[in-house]
Parts: C-alpha cells; sequence; structure tokens
C-alpha cells in the first residue's frame, strides 16, 4: 500500500549519490575521521562531538557540502527527539542508506560526525536541538522538518518557549520546499509550524501543557476543549492529517497498525510522527510502520541490564514534560531507583523536579540517587513518599531487592550509570 503524506506533493531534493567533495572539504573530513577513531581507541569516547568540531574548524561549510544532494529529515523538540529520529531511519532505511547521529550528539558537531561517516548514504536523518535547528537548517536545507513539542528545559541554558517557538517558525518560513510534519496537540509547535508552507498536522498528544497555558502569539489564556484548543486571535489547533486510535496511525485514506516495541501513548505518537515523515521522503506508509518493530533500544534507552539479581530497565527523563510521559510507561509498582545530577548537559538548576507530579509514584519502593540525590530527596519528602536517599547510585542498587526495577535518569546521570554498570561488567568478566 502507498499513502502519500496528506497535504503535499513529492519533495524536490537534488539526485542522490556519492558525494562530490572539494579538496579541502575531504581533507576536513578525513582529520576528523582519524580524530574520532583516535578517540575511541583511547577510550575517551564514541568521537563525533570531537571528529565533528576538527572537521569544522577546518572547513566551516562542512555541513552544507556534506548534506549537498541528500534527502534530509531534521527531528526536533524539547523530548523525544533521539527515539523518534531511530524510528524515522528505521523507516527511511528500507528506501536506502541513512546517515544518522544514532548517539545522539544533536549539535552541528554530531550532524556532520554522521554525515562524514556515511558519505554515500542518499538520506540522512537528523537528530537536532531545537537551539540549534535554525542554523542546521539553514546549512542542509531539509526535505523535511519533524517538530516534536517544545517546553522547558535546562532553564539555565534556554531562553523561554515562546522564543524558541519564534525563532524555529522564523527558520521554518525561509525553507518554503521543506515539509514541516508537526505536533498540532502543542500549541507552542502550531506556533511555529504556522509560518511553514508545507505542513502536515499529526494528533501526536501533549502529556504536559504547563508552558502552553497562554498563547504564544498574543498572550492570551487558551480554551482547552477536548480534542483541540484555541485563542481568541484565531490560533487554534489544526485539523490533523495523521492521528491514533486504537494503536493505529489513520490518515483519512488508510489506518495502519503501531506494532511497535517501545512502551508508553508517547513512542505510540513518536512513531506516527516517524510514519508521516517517512512518506514525506517517498516511502511507502506500510513499509514505514513495518519497519518501527525493528527499533527496541534507543541510545541505551529501554534496555534491561541483568546486575546480579536484578534486572534494570534503563528510562531517561529529564525535564517535567518528559516525566509526564515516562510516568505513563512505568506500569505495574516495581521499585524505582531515581538519579539526578546537575552538570552543564543537564543544566545546573534543579528547580523543575518541583514540576513533576512524584505523587504518582503511590507506594512503590523508592531509593533517590545521584549528585543531586538531596534535591530529590527534598521533592520526594514533600509529595508525602517514602524513600531512601543514597547519593552513589551503585550503592543505591543494594537498597533495592532483586528482581525487577525501574532506573529513571536525567541526561548525565542516565550516562554515567551505563557506563559504570559497563564497566563493572568488564572487570566482573
Amino acid at each position: 500500500m502507498v499513502v502519500q503524506t496528506p497535504g503535499v506533493g513529492p519533495v524536490a531534493t537534488a539526485p542522490p549519490g556519492q558525494l562530490c567533495l572539494g579538496w579541502w572539504t575531504r581533507a576536513a573530513v578525513h582529520a576528523g575521521l582519524v580524530t574520532a577513531g583516535l578517540s575511541r581507541r583511547l577510550g575517551l569516547g564514541a568521537g563525533s562531538i570531537i571528529g565533528g568540531r576538527v572537521t569544522l574548524a577546518l572547513d566551516r561549510h562542512a555541513l552544507r557540502h556534506l548534506a549537498a544532494g541528500r534527502r534530509v529529515v531534521l527531528v526536533s523538540g524539547t523530548n523525544g527527539k533521539t527515539t523518534t529520529s531511530h524510528l524515522v531511519a528505521a523507516a527511511v532505511r528500507t528506501a536506502g542508506r541513512v546517515a544518522h547521529n544514532a548517539g545522539g550528539s544533536n549539535m552541528a558537531d554530531g550532524a556532520v560526525a554522521a554525515l562524514a561517516e556515511a558519505r554515500d548514504a542518499e538520506y540522512a536523518v537528523l537528530e537536532v536541538d531545537e537551539l540549534h535547528l535554525a542554523a542546521i537548517a539553514e546549512a542542509v536545507d531539509p526535505a523535511v522538518v519533524v517538530l516534536l513539542n517544545l517546553t522547558r528545559d535546562q532553564l539555565d541554558r534556554a531562553t523561554e518557549v515562546g522564543a524558541i517557538a519564534s525563532a524555529v517558525g522564523q527558520a521554518l518560513a525561509r525553507h518554503p520546499r521543506t515539509v514541516v510534519i508537526a505536533n498540532a496537540d502543542d500549541p507552542m509547535v502550531v506556533s511555529a509550524a504556522d509560518a511553514a508552507t508545507r505542513s502536515v498536522w499529526v494528533a501526536a498528544g501533549a502529556t504536559w501543557l504547563g508552558d502552553a497555558t497562554t498563547c504564544p502569539r498574543c498572550g492570551s489564556t487558551l480554551t482547552f476543549t477536548e480534542p483541540g484548543w484555541q485563542c481568541s486571535c484565531g490560533l487554534a489547533r489544526p485539523t490533523p492529517d495523521w492521528w491514533i486510535e486504537d494503536s493505529k496511525a489513520c490518515t483519512a485514506d488508510a489506518v495502519l497498525p503501531l506494532d511497535i516495541r517501545l512502551p508508553g501513548q508517547v513512542n505510540r505518537s513518536n512513531a506516527a510522527m516517524a510514519i508521516a515523515a517517512a512518506c514525506a521522503v517517498g516511502v511507502p506508509a506500510d513499509q514505514a510502520a513495518s519497519a518501527l518493530r525493528e527499533v527496541d533500544v534507543v541510545a541505551g534507552r529501554y534496555a534491561v541490564v541483568h546486575r546480579g539479581g536484578q534486572d534494570l530497565r534503563m528510562l531517561l527523563a529529564k525535564n517535567p514534560a518528559g516525566w509526564a510521559g515516562m510516568l505513563s510507561m512505568l506500569g505495574e509498582p516495581r521499585p524505582l531507583l531515581v538519579i539526578i545530577n546537575a552538570r552543564e548537559a543537564d543544566g545546573r538548576d534543579t528547580s523543575w523536579l518541583w514540576d513533576v507530579p512524584f505523587e504518582q509514584f503511590g507506594s512503590r519502593q523508592v531509593v533517590a540517587s545521584g549528585e543531586r540525590a538531596a534535591d530529590l530527596g527534598v521533592r520526594l519528602s514533600y509529595a508525602g513518599l517514602e524513600h531512601r536517599t543514597v547519593a552513589d547510585p551503585l550503592a543505591a542498587l543494594e537498597a533495592l531487592p532483586p528482581g525487577q526495577i525501574d532506573v529513571v535518569a536525567n541526561y548525565t546521570a542516565f550516562h554515567q550509570f551505563r557506563r559504570r554498570l559497563s564497566r563493572e561488567r568488564e572487570v566482573a568478566g
């Protein structure tokens, strides 16, 4: 079955094929790849960031040169970028080779590294930090932009959400050929995507509306009437081209099963956005939907790690909106380890913890951990939850029983904990 993306025609792109790079760009790319390889051999990390930075330092137009001639899909928003980019990449991979920053390095250096590693790929699926979307879109002239949501995140790094939405809208207006796959249920996203010439609206839901109670256009209070929302100035929820019914992605012409292996309603919404994006670059809808089942672990998220007699399900949530979606994934009341750091990549300000409805933990056995375990412990106490506070996550596991345990961590805590578990297994092995 072939389902064309509702509301848009074929995406205009240059013919795909082997890139024809100038000698200086080739040299810059080679230097970046060598640096990345050295980083990996020395155990300093995956090397994508440092490799991309070296390439850009030598050729500041490398991103533009590496993207030329490819059909590029950019996936952006505050939450769900990594997961959705993996789903889009799986779907588009059924049509050809894909360059993808699968590790989540979502700024220009990560995009350059991904494109350099797959120079003969005719497609690129790039996760992009929302604060860097305008600059990266300017360089790659994307065929498709997926805009998931826009909420508060890293309060000491990011500007006010309305300002981000305005900047994204201005960027989209500069690319009239780009198809924008946008979440119709998020007022901030609609405000931004309304500037696009070619929009495809997906009823992807909004688990968190704490940053969208007022109109991003005029400042008036929004009126929410299920399933829609509207403002007296005329900004309103668009009629969706895609929606979800009974775990199926639907259009006016098709019904597709969302047979995915990732948990939670939020990931079914991500899957619907991914199918719409794949269709926009010419992938048949049923082919795209079938491919999504290949994705079960995303950069360590949703993986189950066996440690002694414990089975640790690894989950990531980094802000109130992310937690709102995460709570729907927790399911049965397993013991819970929550790990919170406040490093630069997390944002130093932990006041966002007070906007997370931890009260929904109910009677779970909870241990607060991480570099900001004390802050988290105070919040859990005010939520009326019995808990223990153990700063070291590995030591915290000793306070939990054998069996299945959910581990929820914010960004740096998640990756730090995974590395420690990996080193522990290497020593034991």
